[in-house]
């Protein structure tokens, strides 16, 4: 913003910290998915994290990459590029409620202002990365592009017992519930009393 001055003292150490965060490496694998998502329409941005950050400010093309993740209905009805701030993120902020419903956890979503202000776009990365991971995860033929950028998150592997194996465990004690074989009391004393040592040798 243009009434945003420089940080300083402990506001710039904050900032020097979340900037470090930021992978230029995952930039690029970032910037290839989405133009393979959206198609050619996504011209390629500048390198580094100013021009990463113009690519997306305006939400229209993270709106669009959430539809293309989608059959016939679409999450976002209404695209409209716009140079109003509070209607870029608006669109962002769709974008940020589509992803939820898509699956990206509260945790890994960034907030509005870190994309739009450009506060902390390593968190816009890590958004982007667990939307890939879930687009690939689900494979229902919506996801474009290469597969092995992003890791299949773990799945849910459901087992149906018969009531005659879950009776047979019943049975079983399990190891981790300790034993109680070859336990006894001898040698205790009585709670409260101290321990009695005798000396035989006068």
């Amino acid at each position: 913003m243009a009434n945003k001055g420089p940080s300083y003292g402990l506001s710039r150490e904050v900032q020097s910290k979340i900037d470090k965060k930021y992978d230029q490496e995952l930039e690029e694998r970032l910037i290839d998915w989405i133009i393979a998502q959206c198609g050619s329409g996504a011209a390629r941005p500048e390198a580094g994290k100013t021009g990463f950050q113009n690519w997306l400010k305006d939400g229209c093309l993270l709106s669009e990459l959430i539809n293309s993740l989608h059959g016939d209905i679409k999450p976002i009805r209404k695209v409209q590029s716009s140079s109003m701030a509070f209607k870029q993120m608006e669109q962002i902020s769709q974008f940020l409620n589509a992803s939820e419903k898509y699956g990206v956890t509260k945790a890994d979503l960034f907030q509005t202002v870190d994309l739009w202000e450009g506060k902390d776009l390593a968190a816009v990365q890590r958004t982007l990365m667990a939307l890939g991971s879930i687009a690939v995860t689900k494979d229902d033929g919506n996801y474009r592009g290469d597969p092995n950028l992003f890791h299949k998150k773990s799945q849910e592997n459901k087992r149906d017992f018969s009531d005659e194996q879950l009776n047979e465990g019943k049975c079983v004690i399990g190891l981790q519930m300790g034993t109680n074989k070859g336990a006894s009391q001898a040698g205790m004393t009585g709670y409260g009393r101290p321990r009695q040592i005798i000396n035989n040798n006068p």
